[in-house]
């Protein structure tokens, strides 16, 4: 079978102006709302593409943590490719999909890390498991094999037998938007 072959028809109700709200992020937001009510898996999975000083793309699925009028917050290791390309190039795109409604939303705009103490709440919501996954991984390098990340998860879990601190290299940034496309 040839991939030209395969296509769908589109069924479910079309993107009418009629129907938007004025405000893009109050749309983005009712849309949102639309995929979590359909449990849909990882509604807030977004695609974060940067690039670069030289142009140079890359594109991963992050999650989206938090939406408000700056714009769309995530979290990650700041010493990963993407914080890195953000450091030298702070435009970005992302990319929301749900197949399922037959819907997507895309993003343009500028990210710039929010600050430390927001960062350090979100990192005390998140499970025990998830913050000591943030010392443990060294995201963007390669690793000699799992024993490796088995190992470091045994040492922080001793080093850190309570509370576990907010890493310094890890915390979130805000897209701010200039685009949004449905």
């Amino acid at each position: 079978m040839s991939l030209a072959d395969l296509r769908k028809s589109y069924t479910l109700a079309g993107l009418r102006r009629a129907d938007l709200a004025a405000d893009p992020m109050q749309q983005f937001h009712s849309w949102l709302q639309q995929a979590i009510g359909a449990q849909l898996l990882e509604p807030t999975a977004m695609t974060l593409a940067t690039a670069d000083r030289t142009g140079r793309p890359a594109a991963r699925v992050v999650l989206l943590k938090g939406l408000d009028d700056r714009g769309f917050v995530f979290y990650t290791n700041y010493e990963s490719r993407k914080a890195r390309e953000l450091a030298e190039n702070s435009n970005a795109s992302l990319v929301f999909y749900w197949a399922e409604l037959e819907r997507q939303v895309r993003v343009g705009g500028t990210a710039s890390r929010i600050s430390r103490d927001e960062s350090e709440r979100y990192f005390k919501s998140r499970p025990r498991g998830h913050q000591l996954g943030a010392w443990v991984s060294t995201q963007s390098e390669v690793i000699a094999g799992r024993a490796v990340l088995e190992e470091r998860l045994r040492e922080y879990e001793r080093r850190y037998p309570d509370a576990v601190p907010l890493p310094p290299f890890w915390g979130g940034y805000v897209v701010a938007p200039n685009e949004i496309e449905f």
